[in-house]
């Protein structure tokens, strides 16, 4: 099971950390992504970090303003949000890749496809005066 935390209301311009951690297994086998999806549209993927955390990928819309890391002695994967627009409020997902023993998952990261292994509950993120 993945557990998000670190949504919320925030005003244009403003900051959130959202996190994502497993309960019940550890990440250390599974590259993680973030997907978002506000009212009437798509899921889509917002940020992903390989297994060994060496490389990430970002939606164009995110680029400069959000960044994804992940603590593996903590267990946990974060997506720091700068700079936050209206345009970025939604319920925001983590999921997981894998187990993978053999890749780094960087195929997946770089597609930022929603097929995924594992999706969390999600946490909501508004961005609003």
């Amino acid at each position: 099971q993945l557990v998000e935390s670190g949504g919320g209301l925030v005003q244009p311009g403003g900051s959130l950390r959202l996190s994502c951690a497993a309960s019940g297994y550890t990440l250390d086998y599974y590259a993680v992504g973030w997907f978002r999806q506000a009212p009437g549209k798509e899921r889509e993927g917002v940020a992903c970090i390989s297994r060994s955390g060496d490389y990430t990928n970002y939606a164009n819309s995110v680029k400069g303003r959000f960044t994804i890391s992940r603590d593996n002695a903590k267990d946990t994967v974060y997506l720091q949000m700068n700079s936050l627009k209206s345009e970025d409020t939604a319920y925001y997902y983590c999921a997981t890749k894998g187990p993978l023993y053999f890749t780094d998952g960087n195929n997946w990261c770089g597609s930022l496809r929603p097929d995924v292994s594992s999706w969390g509950q999600g946490t909501q993120v508004t961005v609003s005066l």
